[in-house]
C-alpha cells in the first residue's frame, strides 16, 4: 500500500497510532493497487468496495468508461482506505490508441471524498483538492474570450456531467469535477489524449454492475508510482 498524496510508503496502525500514516503527509487512508488486472481481480476489489463503506454507507463509485473506445482495455483498479475509514477513493485506468493518432495514451478516473489526494496527484497538482483551479475555471469568461476554459462534458452514472480542465503537468492533460458528492478526476497521457473526453465518453460504476465484455491490458504505469 501507498500513500494516496505522494506516493510514498505507508504504515499502518500500531500501538502508537490508530490510523495508517505517512511519514511525509501524516494519517492517510493507504492506497491499494492490484500488481495484476483481470477480470478475477475486479470481481474482488468491486466486491471489496461495494462492503466497504458500512451499513448504511453508499459505495464509492468505481467510475469506468463503457463501451471502451476502440482498441482501449482495462489497465488497472484499485482503491485507498482501510478497515477504520472504509473505502474513501476509486481509481480506474485505461489505456489505447491517442485519440489524434501519434502512440499510445493512458487515461486515469478518480473518484474520492474532499481531502485524499489522489487526483490531484495523479494531475501533478499541489493540494489535497482542485477546489481553488475549479474556482478560477467556474469565473471561465464564457465561449470566445481569449481566456476561455473549455469543459468535457461526459455522462456519468446516465447524468451529463460537466468536467473542467485544470492546470496540471506539462506531460498530461487532467480535468476535475463533481459526482455523487465526491470529486471526479480524468487525467489523461500525453497531454493531447485528453480529446478523448470530447467524445462520447459514458462512465459506469462498476459497484453496480461490471460487463463481461471488458478487454483487460497490461498493468498501467500511472498506479504504480511513475506518474
Amino acid at each position: 500500500m501507498s500513500c494516496p498524496r505522494c506516493g510514498g510508503s505507508v504504515r499502518g496502525p500500531d500501538l502508537m497510532h490508530s490510523e495508517s500514516r505517512c511519514l511525509a503527509c501524516g494519517p492517510v487512508p493507504p492506497l491499494h493497487v492490484p500488481e495484476h488486472i483481470g477480470p478475477d481481480i475486479v470481481a474482488s476489489v468491486v466486491e471489496r468496495i461495494a462492503t466497504g463503506g458500512g451499513d448504511g454507507v453508499p459505495a464509492t463509485p468505481i467510475w469506468c468508461p463503457w463501451p471502451l473506445p476502440p482498441g482501449w482495455t482495462l489497465t488497472g483498479v484499485g482503491w485507498a482506505g482501510d478497515d477504520r475509514t472504509g473505502v474513501r477513493a476509486t481509481v480506474v485506468a485505461c489505456a489505447g490508441p491517442a485519440p489524434l493518432g501519434g502512440g499510445p495514451a493512458d487515461v486515469v478516473f478518480v473518484a474520492e471524498e474532499p481531502g485524499v489526494g489522489l487526483g490531484t496527484r495523479l494531475a501533478g497538482l499541489t493540494g489535497p483538492d482542485p477546489g481553488p483551479q475549479l474556482t478560477e475555471a467556474l469565473t471561465d469568461p464564457g465561449p470566445g474570450h481569449p481566456e476561455h476554459v473549455a469543459t468535457a462534458k461526459i455522462r456519468v452514472g446516465g447524468h451529463p456531467t460537466p468536467l473542467w480542465l485544470v492546470n496540471s503537468s506539462t506531460d498530461r492533460s487532467a480535468y476535475a469535477g463533481e459526482a455523487r458528492g465526491m470529486w471526479l478526476h480524468a487525467i489523461a497521457w500525453p497531454a493531447s489524449a485528453g480529446h478523448l473526453l470530447a467524445e462520447h465518453v459514458v462512465l459506469y460504476d462498476l459497484t453496480e454492475w461490471t460487463p463481461p465484455e471488458l478487454v483487460y491490458g497490461a498493468p498501467s504505469p500511472y498506479l504504480h508510482g511513475r506518474a
